[in-house]
């Protein structure tokens, strides 16, 4: 038996391709974001739709099966809602798309779900009603937070994980990787070529970082790999570190480690400033290939056309919130089994 599946919240295709790497047939991923088709469909046998979900009826979805196939509802909706940065604001309006996740998948019965977003969510009464919803539907849902390391995303990035069936009881497969074993920095980015603040290889037009002002690159090249900017001479401090609630933040402006996965990509990773996303060696914030890597796609993962100028922050943004290949890969390889099961 094959799995046929469409994946809503697709972005570039984090899980789609992961997926696809297991084995399950993905035909279809829907998003609002018109600039993730070109990654999308550059890098899966799976067509983009640029629709938004609250719109969507079980129809449109049920066309884009194989009837012969046992079919999977997959997405993540956005996270910055239920992210640990903005929980204390107000309800957001996208807290609604996870409803309507909910009654797409009362409408169309699909024998498997899946949905994968941030750990907070679990807090949050959406997250209850949403498994509720599918037990009272017949469904045997599983939950829980996941490490990435233990599946082999190169980073230390936590990830709120749902397996939902039909069929009966499911659960993600065991870790694939113990501590020992966790892939490093140096052994997903240590091999791409050189590259100087603010240029772009030119072999691969991903492989372009952003600039560094004359103070930040002192900055940097103060900085030890995996220290702070407590590391600097105090010319160098920036006046909110000096103050008492700045003095805890001693992430910002750090060098990564190279013996280490890497802190989690954000949006705002090729930031300097943002977070440890220094390069361990050169004087450089993560380059937009190098994250993509680090959130496991494969290093020839398509986001541009040849010779297109592009945006940085709209690049960056699309890699900061993909759903990391190897989890997704988990994901199927997890369905697949239980399905075989």
């Amino acid at each position: 038996m094959t799995i046929s599946a469409v994946d809503l919240f697709c972005g570039v295709g984090g899980l789609t391709h992961g997926l696809q790497q297991s084995g399950v047939k993905v035909t279809a991923g829907y998003d609002t974001d018109a600039y993730c088709q070109l990654p999308y469909e550059a890098n899966n046998e799976a067509q983009f739709l640029n629709q938004d979900v609250s719109e969507l009826s079980a129809e449109d979805l049920n066309k884009h099966y194989d009837e012969t196939k046992i079919r999977l509802l997959a997405g993540c909706a956005p996270c910055q809602p239920f992210s640990k940065y903005t929980q204390a604001l107000p309800r957001d309006e996208r807290w609604g798309l996870l409803y309507h996740f909910g009654r797409l998948a009362i409408e169309l019965r699909p024998e498997l779900i899946t949905m994968e977003n941030v750990p907070e969510l679990d807090r949050h009464e959406v997250f209850a009603e949403f498994v509720k919803t599918l037990t009272d539907q017949g469904y045997r849902v599983w939950h829980r937070v996941v490490f990435c390391p233990d599946y082999g995303v190169p980073q230390n990035r936590k990830r709120l994980v749902l397996l939902a069936s039909l069929l009966g009881e499911v659960e993600l497969i065991p870790a694939t990787h113990s501590k020992d074993e966790y892939v490093t920095l140096k052994e997903a980015i240590g091999s791409l070529p050189r590259l100087q603040a603010g240029k772009t290889n030119k072999d691969d037009p991903l492989h372009r970082c952003a600039n560094l002002s004359d103070i930040n690159l002192k900055r940097i090249k103060a900085s030890k790999p995996g220290g702070t900017w407590k590391d600097w001479p105090t010319e160098l401090q920036a006046a909110c570190h000096k103050r008492d609630s700045g003095k805890k933040y001693t992430s910002v402006y750090g060098r990564l480690k190279w013996s280490e996965p890497s802190p989690t990509i954000t949006t705002q990773f090729y930031n300097y400033g943002s977070g440890r996303y220094g390069h361990p060696t050169q004087a450089r914030a993560l380059s937009l290939r190098e994250a993509a890597v680090l959130q496991s796609f494969p290093k020839d993962y398509k986001f541009t056309e040849a010779g297109e100028d592009y945006s940085i922050t709209n690049i960056s943004r699309m890699i900061g919130n993909a759903v990391p290949v190897a989890l997704g890969k988990a994901i199927g390889d997890s369905l697949l089994k239980h399905i075989k099961a």
